[in-house]
């Protein structure tokens, strides 16, 4: 079906463009009050993940409420390691849990991957196919996963964490055990995206929220050649690498087989549009908080972000919309972009 609005896709792919495209990350969740209506009638979290018809009426809705210029399937990074053999639960108020976390080598012997760990994620290729069709070309569709140290961080920790010491912990002390973990994860990741590519995505993104507590030479051992894995064995569509924090190894990550780079807001972006040159599309970079502020900072704001990136830019914040910002503010931010023009 050919697309009615195609300006992100374009974008991606580094054409020239007469405004940025603009989505959000997290935009499919708790800013929508159809989100926390739907959610009030579910057991959980993970029943709205696993529920394609669910994920499919969730993941439309900022499309229809927002008129953004692409759609991300709502799901979550851990149905990897879920579908590896190791389950997760989703605490109200706290976050993700492991009951069982990876501690040894047996441990890491008894996950399992590639296809056999994909094939355990129909669920989310069939809420892919249903919200392809849903939106009739309507705007782009984006699929994701957790970067593999991401994912490893929580196989490893069991829950969030400030310091994440005990996954650092393992890299450490363990090293060759980490190396086969984060293979594993990195063979599944390939097969899970490659299917939701075969469902319909137009663009994955690759999410490294926890890219910022390595070091650089951590991150160039435990990190980069993992992404590097899975941006090479995907060229079916476009792809987006956010390693958030990752500002000390950006010239790094500007190597990788990538069409778009995320910028969280910490990260400058004529430093980093010198450091990453021109070959690439940046994706970013307002601080979220930002729209806690009054609607005219928020649009002067959102101006001024987009003049310092000055075309060639997915217009985005550096990081996930919290969930108690108001939607009136989200609003604002998104028709300031559609109103500009380069």
């Amino acid at each position: 079906m050919e697309l009615q609005n195609d300006l992100f896709l374009r974008a991606a792919r580094g054409e020239q463009t007469e405004r940025p495209p603009v989505w959000l990350m997290r935009q499919a969740g708790r800013i929508l009050p159809q989100y926390r209506a739907l959610r009030a009638n579910l057991s959980g979290f993970k029943e709205l993940v696993e529920t394609p018809e669910l994920a499919c009426e969730v993941t439309i809705q900022p499309v229809d409420e927002l008129g953004v210029d692409a759609a991300i399937i709502f799901s979550d990074i851990l149905v990897i390691p879920e579908a590896m053999g190791l389950t997760y639960e989703m605490i109200k108020g706290k976050g993700p849990f492991f009951p069982k976390t990876i501690k040894t080598a047996q441990d890491v012997e008894r996950m399992i991957t590639g296809e056999n760990a994909a094939s355990e994620l129909q669920y989310v290729y069939d809420a892919v196919s249903l919200t392809k069709r849903e939106l009739k070309g309507r705007v782009p569709l984006i699929g994701f996963s957790g970067a593999p140290w991401t994912i490893f961080s929580y196989m490893i920790e069991g829950q969030g964490s400030k310091t994440f010491s005990q996954a650092k912990k393992m890299l450490y002390q363990h090293p060759e055990v980490s190396h086969l973990l984060l293979q594993k994860i990195t063979t599944a990741t390939i097969a899970y995206l490659k299917g939701k590519i075969r469902a319909g995505v137009d663009l994955v993104q690759i999410f490294d929220s926890w890219a910022g507590i390595l070091t650089r030479k951590q991150y160039e051992t435990f990190a980069l050649p993992y992404i590097t894995q899975i941006c090479d064995a995907i060229d079916e569509v476009p792809k987006t690498v956010f390693a958030k924090g990752a500002y000390f190894v950006m010239d790094k990550v500007a190597q990788l087989n990538c069409d778009v780079i995320g910028l969280d807001w910490n990260m400058d972006v004529a430093q980093n549009q010198k450091i990453i040159g021109a070959g690439k599309t940046l994706q970013g970079n307002l601080d979220p908080c930002q729209l806690y502020g009054n609607p005219k900072d928020i649009e002067e704001e959102t101006i001024a972000m987009m003049k310092r990136f000055g075309g060639r830019h997915i217009c985005n914040l550096g990081h996930g919309v919290y969930p108690d910002t108001p939607l009136d503010n989200v609003r604002v931010f998104v028709d300031t972009v559609k109103a500009f023009k380069y």
